[in-house]
């Protein structure tokens, strides 16, 4: 229980669900209501697949192209690091996000599936927490219910976007991104520092 509820807050911190609203809002701010629903059932399964596909078949991509997991793993820490810093010093996901629509790209896609919810990040997450080397196939299947427990919650903040971003404002998404911006980088060091044991211990 306790591996799952820590697969959850990794993948909670770095798809950032309520970091996703402003952008969500900005994307579909002249759409009518059954047509925002029907943008945000389609970002959250495009984002879904990817992310299965990476969570099922990332490892095995890397052992075709001859990189060891554990190098991947301290790669994926120090990408994961720099991009909880610039969550909790830069700029917010949602500012950065908004600014992205407001230059014209306003489909489900992209923004909002690809970088918004499967983001670079989740992606790298995917494949750290699904090692075919440390994990059998049941505890994959379990962190893969993890990560969907997560999407499921973005497709329900996304529903009710209108209602929860008058009650938390731009401000509220902010400070929330900045916290997770602070747990994942406790998360992207434990991976730097187990990629470095594991890749010395073999």
């Amino acid at each position: 229980m306790n591996d799952w509820i820590s697969s959850f807050v990794f993948f909670f911190a770095v798809i950032d669900p309520v970091g996703t609203l402003p952008v969500f809002i900005a994307v579909t701010a002249r759409h009518a209501e059954w047509q925002k629903r029907k943008i945000a059932i389609l970002a959250v399964l495009v984002a879904t697949g990817i992310l299965l596909f990476f969570l099922f078949a990332g490892q095995y991509l890397l052992e075709t192209i001859g990189v060891p997991l554990s190098a991947f793993q301290v790669a994926g820490g120090l990408v994961l690091f720099l991009f909880a810093l610039t969550m909790i010093f830069g700029e917010g996901k949602p500012e950065q996000e908004v600014e992205i629509v407001q230059e014209g790209h306003e489909t489900a896609i992209f923004p909002l599936a690809v970088p918004s919810i499967a983001s670079p990040g989740a992606m790298l997450a995917a494949v750290v927490l699904t090692d075919n080397y440390r994990f059998d196939l049941t505890h994959n299947l379990f962190t893969a219910t993890a990560m969907l427990s997560v999407l499921g919650i973005v497709l329900a903040l996304l529903l009710c976007a209108n209602w929860i971003y008058r009650w938390i404002g731009n401000a509220g998404a902010s400070i929330i991104s900045r916290v997770m911006g602070l747990i994942l980088a406790s998360v992207a060091t434990t991976n730097v520092l187990l990629g470095i044991q594991q890749f010395f211990s073999v």
